[in-house]
């Protein structure tokens, strides 16, 4: 392939891009392939996780505004371009029974008309591959949930002139990923080589409750991308509301993950090119054809 390699990572929220294939975004960026991520809402009713900001009343009062500073850091860090899609985002309800979600969100949008925003900006920028997240949404947040319907009728609808006429001229892309960086073969080798050395792992209770998360996912694609796991890293910690840089998420030595487990991990989901499993990379089958 002779035109420039296109990538689009769909993502729920600001902070999401950093937390899930961030390093390998960092190293397409590096080789020289178009990263844009498309985050869906605004991150408005994100609660403010990094204790060291909690109770701060501006950020409490202008959390949007926040939030949306956060994503521009992070985006320049990780070299990618960014587009936002416009919706509300929905809140995680929590409670026994859970609270209905509050009108107007992302969640409880209609799935096909808010599938053309994102078929929108695909036939606009013209990914050949797009990676989004598995039909449990990674994790069961609505705002997840809701970022798989849409990413899979508009991965389907980009390419068909039929539909979303007034959404530009089709474009097809050729694959479509889940990521799957959190899957339980890293974790488990994390976890044992924190043991074998001696240090405390953060994965315990994690491996322990495994069993209550949902199906094992097929991992058919992992990324070298170990030297880009600080600026994934320096990304992450510029969402400074979500993210503690003393918490868990930084516990293993960048050297023992680049060591035990240097790529992240994906699930072809659809591809319209031929490719052989397990693959290295995400454009297998494409820069060929």
């Amino acid at each position: 392939m002779t035109e420039q390699l296109r990538l689009m990572a769909v993502h729920a929220h600001p902070d999401d891009e950093s937390s899930k294939g961030a390093a390998t975004m960092a190293k397409y960026v590096s080789e020289g392939v178009d990263v844009l991520v498309a985050t869906c809402t605004g991150g408005e009713r994100g609660s403010i996780l990094n204790p060291k900001l909690q109770g701060d009343p501006y950020i409490e009062e202008h959390i949007h505004e926040v939030r949306a500073k956060e994503m521009a850091e992070a985006r320049d860090i990780l070299g990618v371009k960014q587009e936002w899609l416009g919706f509300v985002d929905s809140g995680l309800p929590e409670g026994d029974p859970l609270p209905p979600l509050p009108e107007g969100c992302f969640a409880l949008q209609d799935v096909d008309e808010a599938a053309g925003r994102l078929v929108k900006l695909i036939r606009e920028f013209r990914p050949h591959v797009v990676t989004t997240y598995d039909e449990n949404g990674g994790y069961p947040h609505p705002d997840h949930i809701m970022t798989h319907k849409i990413s899979m009728v508009a991965f389907e609808a980009a390419g068909d002139a039929s539909r979303y006429p007034e959404a530009g001229e089709p474009w097809q892309p050729l694959k479509l990923y889940y990521n799957q960086g959190f899957n339980r073969p890293r974790t488990q080798a994390l976890h044992d080589a924190l043991l074998e050395r001696g240090m405390e792992s953060p994965y315990g209770e994690w491996l322990e409750r495994w069993h209550t998360m949902g199906r094992e996912r097929t991992l058919t694609t992992y990324v070298p991308c170990g030297d880009f796991f600080e600026i994934r890293d320096k990304a992450l910690i510029a969402h400074a509301t979500q993210i503690d840089p003393d918490g868990g998420w930084f516990r293993v030595p960048l050297d023992l993950q680049r060591e035990v487990w240097p790529t992240e991990e994906y699930e072809l989901a659809k591809s319209l090119v031929g490719t052989s499993l397990p693959e290295d990379d995400l454009f297998a089958g494409i820069r060929n054809n």
